[in-house]
C-alpha cells in the first residue's frame, strides 16, 4: 500500500510516522522547502508564535517517538511543573500554586517540528518531497481519491491519501472530483495577537517558566509569556474581536500594561527584545464533521487542522493532531472509524474554545446548547481554582485532555467548586494587581 500525505507539519509528520506501520510505502509532500535547523518557514504563518503543547500531546509523541522529551530538552526545551512553575491570572486572581506532578514541556513550534521530521526521515518507509505543491487530487469521480496533481503537471498514484494542509484544508479539491464534503461549522473570534522574543535572564518573571494574565470578560485582551529554548522568551499579547496588540513596540509595551496584572509588562522592562514585534490574526475556529458523512470519501482522511481548526489561544491544535494521529495508526484504511474516533477526541476540545469564546457577546456561531449555564459553573471553578489545589488539579488535567470535561461535574468537585469560590480574593473585593501566590 502507497500512501501519500500531503503537509510536513506536525500532523502530517505523526501521520506518517503511524500510518508507516501499515504501509509498504509514505511519500510526505510539502510546499516549503524544509530548513534543516529550528528556523521558522512560510507555510507556518503562526511558526513564531509560542505553541503549547498540552500533556497528553506529549505523552502521545513520546510514545511514537521515545525519547523525543528528553531531546528537546537537550535542545533546550524548557520542562516545567504546570501549577508550581505556571502562573494564571485568571477572572482577577491568581490560580493558586503548588507542586502537582503534571509536567509540561516548552518549546519553539521550530524546533518540535524539526525534532520529529529527523526522526520521520529515518524511517525505512518513509520519503519526504519538499519545495512541491499539490494542486489537485486525482480519482474516479463520486467514487473515490487515487492521488495528487502537483503544479509540474504531474500525478502520483497512492491508495490512501491523507489531507494534512492546515487550516485550509481541501474541500475544493473535494467538490471538483464530485465527492462528498461535510458540514462544517464556525465560530467567529477575529483573534489577533502579536509576539516578540526576547533574551531570557535569572530572576525574571518573578522566577516563574511561564505565566498567562486573562482579563476578565467582556474585556478582550490577554498576555502569555513562555520560557522556550535559547534561552529566550516567547511573549505575545492579544485579544479577541478586533482588540489586537499593536506591532509598534512602544505601543505594544503599552498594550501589555493594559492588562489587569503587571507580570507581563515588567517582564518586557526587564528582558532586552531579540526580535521585532510579529503579529497573526485567526478570524474563526472550524470544525468539519466528516464522521456524519453516510459514505466518506474513500481513498482520503483529512487530519489536524484540516478536519478541526480552533482558537488557537487555548493550546490545543498540535496536540489534537497528534491524538488523531494516534488513532489513525489504529484504525489504518477504516475511513469511518477513524473519522469516529477523531471526532471524540476533538469534542472537547471544540467544547473548551468555544464554550470560552462566547463568554464575549461579539462572538457569532452556533452556541452549544446549556452554554451560558455550563460557562456559569466553570467561573465557579476557576473562582475556586484561585484558593483550591484540587480545584485547580481538575482544571489542568481537563485542560491538559487528561480528564474529559465531565470530569469537573463529579459530585465532589462541584461542592468544591460552590464552596471555594466564596473564599476566592477575586469574589470578595475588585481585583487588584497582586503578585504570583507562592508555589
Amino acid at each position: 500500500m502507497h500512501v501519500i500525505v500531503i503537509g510536513a507539519g506536525i500532523a502530517g509528520l505523526t501521520a506518517a510516522r503511524v500510518i508507516a506501520d501499515r504501509a509498504d510505502r509514505v511519500t510526505i509532500v510539502e510546499r516549503d522547502r524544509l530548513p534543516d535547523r529550528a528556523d521558522d518557514r512560510p507555510g507556518v504563518p503562526q511558526g513564531h508564535h509560542p505553541h503549547a503543547l498540552l500533556v497528553a500531546g506529549n505523552d502521545a509523541l513520546e510514545h511514537l517517538f521515545p525519547g523525543l522529551t528528553d531531546e528537546l530538552a537537550t535542545h533546550g526545551a524548557v520542562r516545567a511543573d504546570a501549577a508550581e512553575d505556571i502562573a494564571f491570572w485568571q477572572l482577577g486572581a491568581f490560580r493558586t500554586r503548588y507542586h502537582s506532578g503534571i509536567a509540561v514541556v516548552s518549546a519553539t513550534r521550530a524546533l518540535l517540528e524539526l525534532l520529529i521530521r529527523r526522526r520521520v526521515e529515518n524511517g525505512r518507509k518513509i520519503s519526504l518531497i519538499s519545495g512541491t505543491h499539490v494542486r489537485a487530487l486525482i480519482g474516479v469521480r463520486a467514487q473515490r481519491v487515487d492521488g495528487i496533481e502537483t503544479n509540474d503537471g504531474r500525478q502520483t498514484r497512492a491508495d490512501l491519501v491523507i489531507d494534512a494542509t492546515g487550516s485550509a484544508g481541501s474541500n475544493g479539491w473535494l467538490h471538483r472530483l464530485e465527492l462528498p464534503v461535510p458540514v462544517e461549522h464556525r465560530v467567529r473570534v477575529n483573534v489577533g495577537y502579536a509576539t516578540r522574543m526576547l533574551r531570557r535572564g535569572a530572576g525574571q518573571l518573578d522566577g516563574l517558566l511561564l505565566a498567562g494574565v486573562a482579563d476578565t470578560p467582556p474585556r478582550p485582551r490577554f498576555g502569555v509569556a513562555f520560557a522556550v529554548d535559547g534561552d529566550r522568551w516567547q511573549v505575545t499579547l492579544g485579544g479577541w474581536h478586533g482588540d489586537h496588540a499593536p506591532a509598534d513596540p512602544a505601543a505594544y509595551r503599552e498594550f501589555a500594561a493594559s492588562l489587569p496584572n503587571p507580570l507581563i509588562a515588567r517582564l518586557l522592562d526587564d528582558a532586552e527584545p531579540l526580535t521585532a514585534v510579529r503579529s497573526h490574526t485567526f478570524p474563526a475556529s472550524r470544525r468539519r464533521y466528516y464522521e456524519r458523512l453516510p459514505d466518506p470519501p474513500a481513498g482520503y482522511v483529512a487530519i489536524g487542522d484540516a478536519l478541526c481548526a480552533v482558537n488557537p489561544i487555548y493550546g490545543q491544535g498540535m496536540t489534537m493532531a497528534v491524538l488523531q494521529a494516534v488513532e489513525l495508526g489504529r484504525t489504518g484504511d477504516d475511513i469511518r472509524a477513524f473519522y469516529r474516533a477523531a471526532a471524540r477526541i476533538v469534542d472537547a476540545p471544540w467544547r473548551i474554545a468555544t464554550g470560552a469564546d462566547f463568554q464575549f457577546p461579539q462572538t457569532m456561531g452556533r452556541r452549544p446548547p446549556g452554554l451560558t449555564i455550563f460557562n456559569g459553573y466553570v467561573r465557579r471553578v476557576v473562582l475556586g481554582a484561585h484558593v483550591s489545589t484540587g480545584l485547580h488539579d481538575q482544571m489542568l488535567r481537563v485542560q491538559h485532555l487528561l480528564d474529559p470535561p465531565s470530569a469537573l461535574l463529579r459530585p465532589d468537585i462541584v461542592a468544591c467548586a460552590v464552596w471555594h469560590s466564596r473564599r476566592s480574593p477575586a469574589a470578595a473585593r475588585p481585583p487588584t494587581a497582586s503578585q504570583p501566590p507562592a508555589a
